[in-house]
């Protein structure tokens, strides 16, 4: 199925439209800016290993591997929290 055939439903259609309409967009044209702002896993890690080797530029910050993860662990588990109700 190609994408111009991908059926939105219409109640998510009818907001987006709500959405474009009152940022004086059409739909369709809402819809390509928005998919400019999304980037692909290649681009993000890209833009993260940038950032990364900037920050040790900056500060010589330089974690491992098991630092790194224990980080996104963190971050992980604050993110639920702040969720929670």
């Amino acid at each position: 199925m190609s994408d111009a055939n991908v059926r939105i439903p219409e109640e998510a259609r009818d907001r987006l439209a709500a959405v474009a309409a009152a940022e004086g967009l059409s739909l369709r044209a809402y819809l390509a800016r928005l998919a400019e702002t999304v980037l692909t896993p290649a681009e993000r890690a890209e833009r993260a290993d940038r950032a990364k080797a900037a920050l040790n530029a900056w500060t010589g910050y330089n974690p491992s591997t098991s630092e790194e993860v224990a980080l996104d662990d963190e971050l992980d588990r604050r993110l639920a929290q702040a969720q929670r109700p």
